[in-house]
């Protein structure tokens, strides 16, 4: 087993990422694959918390553009991924890991409430931390909620997943074959690019925080393991500039 680079990691899982090929809803072999690899991790004895996105259930963009209120698609949003996080923990518990969901917004039945001393407490003792209803405020992404829970659970890294992305790259690789990925950018040059990787709010918070994120493509084998083994994959982004 690989010995691990971080002690406590957040990983972000886009919510376009449960439903695999599809174009809407969860697949549930891939909510099993990343049970799979959080376990190996878990195992490394590196503590794990997760937060997940909804689009493969609800975008709040789209429905804003269909006349919705933007506060309330966001609300909607928030919902969609509570019901990502009750999949990936039903499948995390069938592998045998002892998981527990927290929302930011009160959802009593099915989830704890956020709050960030229990979270805590939660890693320390072994468990995975499923952080669902991103920040409970409308206009917030659930790539600003990563950074955000990031921060407050003092993780040492930032794993950004991605739907079919493996890096970050110079050009969009689906329109430009000829596309580089890069494989080390500092915060600046991320936000100087505009990258849709993330958006700018959580980029500046890492910036703020000297919190390093490294993007990458969880189908590949071990990939989350080795991320937070500190190997070589997909695209670092730090305040350090990569070397040549």
């Amino acid at each position: 087993m690989a010995t691990p680079k971080y002690e406590r990691v957040l990983l972000k899982l886009s919510g376009e990422a449960f439903s695999g090929g599809a174009d809407f809803g969860i697949d549930p072999s891939i909510s099993t694959r990343v049970a799979k690899q959080v376990k190996q991790v878990v195992e490394m004895g590196v503590g794990v918390a997760i937060v997940v996105g909804g689009g493969n259930i609800w975008r709040g963009a789209a429905a804003e553009q269909a006349g919705m209120d933007r506060a309330t698609a966001d609300y909607a949003g928030m919902l969609a991924t509570i019901i990502n996080a009750l999949s990936l923990q039903d499948a995390l518990e069938k592998e045998g890991v002892t998981t527990r969901t927290q929302s930011a917004i009160t959802v009593a039945q099915v989830a704890e409430p956020y709050i960030r001393r229990r979270a805590i407490r939660h890693l320390e003792k072994g468990r995975v931390v499923i952080l669902a209803g991103g920040t409970g405020n409308p206009y917030m992404t659930t790539d600003t909620a990563a950074a955000l829970r990031a921060i407050e659970i003092e993780a040492e890294v930032l794993l950004m997943t991605k739907n079919n992305v493996d890096g970050v790259y110079d050009t969009d690789p689906l329109k430009n074959p000829k596309a580089r990925r890069l494989n080390r950018l500092t915060y600046l040059e991320a936000l100087n690019m505009r990258l849709e990787v993330m958006d700018a709010t959580a980029l500046s918070l890492c910036l703020e925080n000297r919190l390093p994120i490294v993007v990458f493509n969880f189908l590949a084998p071990r990939s989350i393991e080795r991320a937070v083994s500190g190997e070589p994959i997909g695209t670092m982004i730090s305040g350090e500039k990569e070397n040549g």
